[in-house]
């Protein structure tokens, strides 16, 4: 069965070649040219999104946003105008996998959604076996497991670190929400579910044995596996 790939983008001029590259490489292309589109459109469980954020309606970010919350666990790669590293980390705060800026090679985009892809499959599948030894390097935000590097959001970055050092400990929902997002945060903490449910998904894809465990009614709590140094 082919790929199942979304082409968000407002400007036909851009998508077009977009959505004929990509059919030529094999997937399944869908294209729609709004936020709310975009967000509808997620019911045919598309396995990439590829996610402009100048769109006429919703802002890509918060399209991004919206997917997420709504548990949306397929790829997003945000391809954008922003290229600061101020909109980078901010897109990937809100849940994208990767970023992409204006103007492209199509020939680099199609690398990245492979990979994507590559990486989507894994966690949908099983790892080959347990790989022992999860390390987080906080100075560069970067999660390893052995060798591997573990392709994590901010925000996934984030929870796994405070987990990490209360390891085997209940970590409230209160406080994670507090110190991941903003402890006067107003939204739904669904936020939280969907992001601890992408960071299982992303741990157990590269066999490592740490589990992120809930406490009903508490909070959650990392345990097992054996931490490098």
């Amino acid at each position: 069965m082919a790929h199942r790939v979304l082409v968000v983008e407002d400007e036909e001029d851009i998508a077009f070649p977009l959505v004929r590259t990509l059919e030529r490489e094999g997937y399944d292309v869908s294209w729609v040219d709004s936020g709310q589109k975009a967000l509808d459109s997620l019911s045919t469980a598309p396995e990439v999104v590829i996610l402009d954020l100048g769109l006429p309606d919703i802002d890509g970010l918060e399209v991004c946003r919206r997917a997420r919350e709504a548990g949306f666990e397929g790829a997003i790669m945000i391809v954008t105008a922003r290229a600061g590293e101020l909109d980078r980390v901010v897109g990937l705060d809100y849940g994208a996998d990767d970023y992409l800026a204006k103007p492209f090679g199509l020939a680099e985009l199609q690398a990245r959604v492979r990979a994507l892809l590559r990486r989507t499959s894994a966690a949908a599948g099983t790892a080959d076996g347990p790989t022992d030894g999860l390390r987080i390097d906080v100075d560069a935000r970067r999660v390893y497991a052995g060798e591997e590097e573990v392709p994590l959001t901010g925000k996934e970055f984030e929870v796994l670190n405070i987990l990490a050092a209360n390891r085997d400990k209940v970590v409230s929902r209160g406080r994670l929400m507090a110190d991941v997002w903003d402890e006067n945060w107003y939204g739904s903490t669904k936020t939280l579910d969907v992001t601890i449910g992408r960071l299982r998904q992303k741990l157990e894809s590269v066999g490592v044995t740490d589990r992120v465990v809930a406490v009903r009614g508490v909070g959650f709590r990392l345990e097992g596996g054996t931490p490098d140094a």
